[in-house]
């Protein structure tokens, strides 16, 4: 894997910053975002069998997220 000088400062910043060693918060993060992925592929495959969420199950979702701490609502509003 290669990255530019400064994607790896950044990498090993935030490592330093997390009280973590590269190969860890690489495989944390890497290991997070595929696993957000697959659960968004597999919320795509039910939605095409099932049809869309409505809007009250998106929230009622949303809701539950915040709740166990998964969804940053700095970001996710």
């Amino acid at each position: 894997m290669s990255l530019s000088a400064e994607s790896a400062a950044a990498v090993r910043k935030a490592a330093s910053d997390a009280g973590m060693s590269v190969s860890g918060w690489v495989e944390r993060t890497v290991g997070g975002i595929a696993r957000r992925q697959a659960g968004l592929l597999a919320m795509d495959e039910y939605e095409a069998e099932h049809g869309a969420f409505t809007p009250e199950e998106r929230e009622q979702a949303r809701r539950t997220l915040r709740e166990l701490g998964l969804l940053d609502v700095r970001v996710a509003g």
